[in-house]
């Protein structure tokens, strides 16, 4: 990889994520709503019970005690005179009373069973009033807002004629307002007589959540190309019914939507769409397309009023309940009507519920905004970003530059949620801070890889003579590619397979499965070393060498060394356990392991031709012995006195001897590692010290008989001491019959390394 390399990538990375946002595929819009819905659920719209704004719920309950829906439309008349006697300010329907009522009387006598013996009785029905006109004239004596809904299906129907009119400031704004060619309305008489007529249609996201509410939307007659040349001739517009709500209220004639190029409201783009729509007394600022972004509270049951209260003794609708001069939106929550929605903040509401939030962020300004230029600001701070990373990272380095990215989408997170909580600006900083993220990765991996093609070059000139452990560090060090060392305080493990010689001997026809018996051994037990911390120095046929504190510092080398001895002995007996299932007759291999600690020198040991990263010292010497002392006494494990002190807390150890090993003067204590910490813990370990205790000591102090009495407790207590305790029953009765020296002090000499 060159160096222009390291720019040029990021460079073309970044231009196509700035066209990627310009273009604003269905991916980048979903995202970007999500960190808008994001906001609202940290710090959603709170609340206001004192805004005259109610539900009237044809929930569940009121369909249990008044009745299946449809209710009779002479019950709605009256829920419509007795909202009104309340005191509402106006009674808005999210409900369409598209066909005639069935149970008019009319429509009843019409289809009355023929052979009826009154023949007029059927006549007597039919004079009754007609719930529909019922309706109707409850419409007309109140101030009622009736609904319809546009629709994309294939029938023709116009929408009813709109009840005010539009006043215009600028261009029009047909162009950003969405289109339909067909609607489904109310019975001509009910919307000829209520006096606002208001669009009930939501669209939805691509994710089925409604976060936006046009206030406005536009008919335009099915095989007509809509002109908006000509004022006289422009397409009808229809607000929406939480609009049509709020002009009733206030007894306001008509509406005006003002464009973004009229008198003091030019914006970067000069027709970039809709500034604001005045509803009476009352502005909404808008997106270009004449959407209001939704500012939810959330769901809240204290909007809520069941209409079965309207006729009730017994819980009536009071004064307290909010009716008096409230805008009242009749519809319902019961999920077998199918008006159910989801929003940012619910996945579930009724759908009248978003129209009441529409309503009361209107009421009371609490509006969300995306201004013109905030995709300009989202682009150029990106975009700026970008290109500083790209061209200061390879001169920065990639920790600087990760600071600088991080504190600048930090930034850029934070200023969007000032501006949502602050202003209720909408400015999104997920995607720039993606697109900044991305670029600076680029940036980095390229970066990386030229410094990994250096490191390659030292892998092949020293992998097939190092170490690979040792070819790493060379990689990420070559300063280190010298002879020497240094001295660490560390812990040694050597491992060897018990008799090996003479299962060699069973497999001097087959060396080739000898060898995989050899790799299915040393594999788990490798693994356990590893897994702990440990650094395997080398192989030496059966036996494994490893080590712990170097390279990498570990304060708990002696702990880890214990835990990867005790693990080891674990992982034997699952492979011996396979051998077994697979050949009865399969011979159990058992290891003796020695474990030490001390000063050792660790490094590159070797000559100027040929080194290898390995540990030299006493210590390792004894470690070695003490692997070869592990099959006389008779025990897995065996942990020499400088180990034992480490961690004497924390595992169960047994002191074996006082010994002196082949090629070394000094006695040293060692110790038969038996357990974890809840051996050591136990009861019966516990009681098996003292004991053990007992006998060292009165075999030390040449007390023969008190040693075998507490030997022979100890032999009774273990089930897996066998061998240790039979080697001291020899010892007693020799020393009973030929006693050592004066001066002997409990030590013994090793013969055998």
């Amino acid at each position: 990889m060159t160096s222009w390399k390291a720019r040029i990538v990021p460079l073309l990375i970044l231009v196509v994520a700035l066209l990627l946002r310009v273009e604003d595929p269905q991916p980048v819009q979903l995202a970007r709503l999500w960190t808008f819905d994001t906001y609202q659920r940290i710090e959603p719209r709170v609340y206001d019970s004192a805004l005259p704004v109610r539900i009237l719920d044809i929930d569940d309950e009121s369909l249990a005690r008044i009745g299946q829906w449809p209710w009779p439309r002479s019950r709605i008349a009256d829920l419509v005179d007795r909202l009104h006697e309340a005191g509402a300010a106006v009674v808005v329907f999210d409900v369409l009373f598209a066909e005639p009522d069935r149970t008019s009387p009319a429509n009843v006598a019409a289809n009355w069973p023929e052979g009826t013996d009154d023949a007029n009785l059927r006549a007597r029905i039919a004079a009754l009033p007609d719930h529909d006109q019922m309706l109707a004239e409850a419409f007309a004596r109140g101030r009622v807002v009736a609904g319809f809904t546009f629709t994309r299906s294939r029938e023709n129907a116009p929408p009813p004629p709109p009840k005010a009119g539009v006043g215009l400031g600028g261009s029009p704004p047909h162009p950003f307002l969405p289109a339909y060619s067909a609607a489904i309305s109310n019975l001509p008489a009910l919307g000829a007589a209520a006096a606002g007529i208001g669009n009930i249609n939501f669209e939805a996201d691509a994710d089925g959540l409604i976060r936006r509410v046009p206030l406005f939307t536009q008919y335009v007659a099915p095989g007509t190309t809509p002109t908006y040349d000509d004022p006289f001739k422009l397409p009808p517009l229809y607000p929406t019914l939480g609009a049509e709500a709020l002009r009733v209220a206030q007894g306001a004639q008509g509406y005006n939507i003002r464009m973004s190029d009229a008198s003091g409201e030019g914006g970067v783009d000069e027709s970039s769409g809709i500034a604001d729509i005045r509803i009476g007394r009352l502005r909404v600022p808008t997106s270009g397309d004449g959407h209001v972004w939704l500012r939810y509270t959330g769901h809240e049951p204290a909007r809520y009023l069941s209409a079965w209260r309207l006729w009730s003794d017994a819980e009536p609708l009071q004064a307290d309940d909010g009716l008096e001069g409230a805008i009242i939106l009749v519809g319902t929550s019961a999920p077998g009507l199918f008006d159910l929605r989801a929003t940012p903040l619910n996945s579930i509401i009724p759908g009248v519920e978003v129209h009441a939030e529409l309503v009361e962020q209107i009421l009371n300004g609490s509006f969300l905004t995306r201004p013109d230029w905030t995709l300009g600001a989202e682009l150029a701070a990106f975009a700026l970003l970008g290109v500083f990373l790209v061209l200061l990272l390879p001169k920065l380095g990639v920790a600087a530059s990760a600071v600088v990215c991080l504190a600048a989408i930090t930034a850029g997170v934070a200023a969007g949620w000032f501006a949502f909580s602050k202003a209720g600006v909408l400015i999104d900083p997920v995607f720039p801070a993606l697109v900044v993220l991305v670029v600076y990765l680029s940036s980095s991996l390229i970066t990386y890889l030229q410094s990994e093609t250096q490191r390659r070059q030292i892998r092949t000139a020293f992998g097939q003579y190092l170490s690979p452990a040792l070819v790493e560090q060379l990689a990420d060090q070559p300063e280190r590619l010298r002879l020497g060392g240094e001295t660490r305080e560390m812990t040694l493990l050597f491992c060897d397979i018990r008799g090996f010689t003479s299962i060699s001997e069973g497999y001097r026809d087959d060396p080739q499965a000898l060898t995989t018996l050899i790799n299915r051994l040393l594999t788990p037990l490798t693994a356990e070393i590893l897994e702990r911390d440990g650094t395997i120095d080398k192989y030496m046929g059966d036996c494994i060498m490893a080590f712990w504190n170097a390279p990498i510092d570990d304060p708990a080398h002696a702990a880890h060394a214990c835990d990867a001895a005790l693990a080891m002995l674990h992982a034997l007996e699952r492979v011996n356990e396979e051998r077994r299932a697979e050949d009865p007759d399969a011979i159990t291999i058992a290891v003796g392991v020695g474990l030490n600690t001390g000063q050792c020198v660790v490094g590159n040991m070797g000559s100027d031709q040929r080194f290898d990263y390995s540990v030299l010292g006493d210590a390792v010497n004894l470690a070695s012995r003490l692997e070869g002392q592990s099959s006389p006494y008779g025990v897995p494990i065996i942990v020499g006195e400088s180990t034992q002190s480490e961690v004497a807390d924390d595992f169960a150890f047994l002191e074996l001897d006082l010994i002196a090993v082949k090629g070394k003067r000094e006695a040293v204590r060692i110790f038969a590692l038996l357990g974890d910490a809840h051996e050591a813990a136990s009861d019966e370990f516990q009681a098996l010290r003292r004991e053990h205790e007992k006998m060292l000591n009165a075999y030390r102090v040449r007390d023969w008989d008190g040693a075998q009495d507490a030997l022979n407790v100890c032999a009774e207590m273990s089930g897996t001491l066998e061998a240790l305790y039979e080697l001291y029953a020899e010892r007693i009765y020799h020393y009973s019959f030929d006693p050592p020296p004066e001066d002997w002090k409990g030590v013994h000499v090793a013969e055998m390394k």
